[in-house]
């Protein structure tokens, strides 16, 4: 366009010749006539009206022809578009169709094709997204599973493949999983900033049930378990938005380049285990990273030593327990119950609602985020697992006291205590039942002094009055300071008429 105003300048406003424009401005004297011919036509004159820009020029010099109609019949495009959505649709089985209905007026496949592709083009633009170098690591499960076939039963079952790719250097990440469970996420996770070396600004991975506990495209709400990984790691998880692949394009890529060169090479090998999958995979990894970019100089391994690896935060001192959550209600017996077994709280919280995190070792409970107890995780069904110093003072006491224990005690204080203490143990049908009355008799020696308790037990004895009531009545009535001989003498029968003798029955 910049051309035909030079024309229409020199000729209306220096009243140059054909030839000598032609000359000034390096055209043909035959291009100089066709310009002014068709300025001529479309009625301008110089100046040019300082609103009329090149597109308005062109339009006005240049009229369009009336389209001719086609002999083809148009495809259609937006059907075309949500049927390629479906699984194993294709291009080809789409323009099959649409040669059957279109006969003779159809386009050939490779005019079908482009078509398409153009008006598919013309939907949406996509951003291209600069990653700077430690900031992100992106990762998804891919698609395909491979089979893992039980040895002894031929039971096949498949494994999942999990991908991670950093964002400056794409460098790549993979290995095999049992499933996509919580702890197959958290774990392939680990694995991934373990095999990298360090730990980037942001992870972003998928976002499914096992990370999040709610999926939302402006504020995602991850579980209990996920947030702690992060805080471990100190990094932030952003899950993808949901139905977004462009939020986590680089993994997606990754994944694509992990099937063609890992998946499609394993594809004619048989696994019996996921270790054995896994090893796999490990070993065709670096051969991966190690491929020369098509575009760009170097490969991943390279392009990650130079972008990636010097910005990462480094790994923590010991690597991420996954715990479990559950809540659980304290009963009255200051206990909680996980898988049939009962661990002890501080007798306070009864009936309080709190929190268990269970590792695979431990099992600590949580109340209003504060850890109340901590327990060795144990599998018996129906067993007690107690802290003495979470129970009542009453039921310490109690519990502090073993058979042994008592007896000791009461040897300590004298022979005849020691004597009685053994009776009240052994006469019940079980030694439990006896605490108690060793207990009353320990609290009355604290009142008594050890001298008089003694002298109670000794009575007790020779009278044959093997009962904590007992000892606490000659205790009462000052009998202890009596000999115990004088016991004896008031046990034996008063003479008396009315008294009969054992002669009496021969």
């Amino acid at each position: 366009m910049r051309k035909i105003r030079d024309v229409l300048r020199y000729r209306h406003g220096t009243g140059l010749s054909l030839e000598a424009i032609a000359r000034a401005l390096k055209l043909s004297k035959g291009v100089v006539s066709k310009y002014l011919k068709l300025a001529a036509e479309a009625g301008l004159e110089w100046p040019l009206p300082a609103d009329l820009d090149d597109g308005a020029l062109e339009r006005r010099l240049y009229r369009q022809p009336a389209a001719r109609a086609s002999a083809f019949v148009e495809p259609d495009h937006a059907t075309i578009h949500q049927e390629l959505k479906k699984k194993g649709v294709t291009l080809t089985l789409l323009w099959e169709e649409y040669r059957q209905s279109a006969g003779e007026a159809a386009y050939q496949y490779t005019a079908f094709c482009t078509r398409y592709k153009a008006w598919a083009g013309s939907l949406k633009r996509s951003m291209r997204q600069v990653h700077r170098a430690g900031e992100k690591l992106f990762a998804d499960y891919a698609g395909p599973t491979v089979p893992i076939i039980d040895a002894e039963s031929g039971e096949i079952r498949p494994a999942s493949i999990f991908v991670a790719v950093l964002g400056a250097s794409s460098y790549t990440f993979a290995c095999a999983t049992p499933g996509q469970t919580q702890a197959d996420w958290l774990g392939g996770l680990a694995r991934a900033l373990r095999f990298i070396g360090g730990v980037p600004e942001l992870i972003v991975p998928d976002n499914p049930r096992a990370l999040v506990t709610a999926a939302n495209s402006y504020e995602p709400e991850l579980n209990r378990a996920t947030a702690e990984f992060a805080d471990h790691y100190g990094t932030v998880i952003l899950p993808a938005r949901p139905k977004k692949p462009q939020d986590k394009a680089k993994v997606e890529s990754g994944v694509q380049v992990v099937e063609r060169w890992i998946l499609a090479r394993l594809r004619h090998r048989q696994f019996f285990s996921v270790a054995e999958l896994d090893a796999a995979v490990a070993d065709l990894l670096p051969a991966l990273n190690d491929r020369p970019f098509k575009k760009l100089p170097g490969c991943r391994r390279e392009s990650f030593g130079k972008l990636d690896a010097p910005y990462l935060q480094p790994l923590p001192a010991t690597p991420f327990v996954l715990a479990e959550w559950r809540r659980a209600r304290v009963n009255i017996d200051y206990h909680v119950e996980f898988e049939g077994h009962y661990y002890s709280v501080p007798h306070a919280l009864v009936r309080q609602e709190v929190e268990l995190r269970i590792t695979r070792g431990t099992v600590e409970i949580l109340a209003r985020n504060r850890r109340v107890a901590s327990h060795p995780r144990n599998p018996r069904k129906g067993g007690y697992s107690t802290v003495a110093d979470h129970m009542p003072a009453a039921h310490r006491a109690h519990a502090e006291w073993s058979p042994g224990k008592l007896i000791t005690w009461g040897a300590s204080v004298g022979p005849a205590t020691g004597e009685l203490v053994k009776r009240l143990l052994m006469e019940k049908q079980h030694p439990e039942q006896g605490y108690r009355a060793c207990l009353g008799l320990m609290r009355l020696a604290r009142s008594v002094g050890r001298e008089r308790m003694e002298g109670a037990c000794a009575r007790a004895l020779a009278i044959g009055a093997h009962r904590y009531r007992s000892v606490a009545s000659i205790l009462e009535k000052g009998l202890d300071r009596q000999p115990v001989a004088s016991a004896q003498t008031e046990r034996s029968l008063p003479s008396h008429a009315n008294v009969r003798g054992p002669d009496y029955y021969h």
